[in-house]
């Protein structure tokens, strides 16, 4: 079984990152076919189910589409990134749900704080991540967000969950 303090220091990371902008560190922790979705609600109590058929607040289907964010925030060719936000992550009920030789499936709540035009909103939820083993670390194969408070004023972007 892996050391949960591993688990732990590897989510950690992935918000610091998020935090410090450090956004080429950031997609290194995405494997190459990794799929990052955050669902849409269809009403107050069901969650959009298939992202090809259904509309979804975030969804990418590999590693690539992510790489395009990052390249248009890092190159100011996102107005609704600018400017930047401040944000701060923080993660809290870390549980594994499953774990074989080769990967992990943990499930956690975040709320983050975010900071802009003077301005302080707040956004939390719970992520479920299936996670590779690496040699010392771990690489996201696949991020599940589910936005708990879908009701918001602006767009949301990767570095607000």
């Amino acid at each position: 079984m892996t050391d949960y303090s591993k688990i732990l220091a590897f989510l950690y990371k992935e918000t610091r990152l998020l935090d410090d902008k450090q956004w080429d560190e950031w997609l290194k922790l995405y494997h190459e076919d990794c799929t990052y979705w955050m669902p849409a609600w269809t009403d107050e109590d069901e969650l959009t189910q298939d992202p090809q058929s259904e509309i979804s607040l975030i969804y990418y289907a590999n590693k690539g589409g992510l790489e395009d964010r990052v390249f248009r925030i890092k190159t100011e060719r996102s107005s609704a990134s600018m400017p930047e936000p401040r944000t701060a992550h923080n993660v809290t009920n870390v549980e594994i749900l499953e774990e074989t030789e080769t990967e992990i499936k943990i499930r956690f709540n975040w709320h983050t704080n975010s900071f802009r035009y003077q301005t302080l909103d707040q956004y939390f939820g719970t992520s479920f991540y299936t996670l590779s083993k690496e040699e010392d670390s771990f690489q996201i194969t696949n991020k599940k967000i589910i936005l708990k408070n879908d009701y918001i004023r602006q767009v949301l972007d990767i570095y607000h969950v």
